[in-house]
């Protein structure tokens, strides 16, 4: 298969446009990465751990067998 002169100038632009965007997305990440500190890490990991437990809590209250009776009640 022979490109015309169309399809070359087309490929041409598009991976022009396609590396401008690569560099606008690299520029950015290592802007977000310079602001993040070990700590800001290590702190963010803390909060994630205790909202998952809190979360396992409430899951089990949900699931409890006591609690979906007082539920099924209060419907009625």
């Amino acid at each position: 298969m022979i490109l015309g002169p169309f399809e070359i100038a087309a490929i041409a632009i598009i991976g022009g446009i396609g590396y401008a965007a690569y560099e606008v997305h690299m520029k950015h990440k290592a802007k977000a990465n310079k602001g993040t500190s070990n700590e800001d890490v290590k702190a963010l990991k803390a909060e994630l751990m205790a909202v998952k437990e809190r979360l396992s809590v409430l899951e089990a209250i949900v699931t409890d067998e006591g609690y979906q009776l007082k539920k099924q009640i209060n419907q009625l």
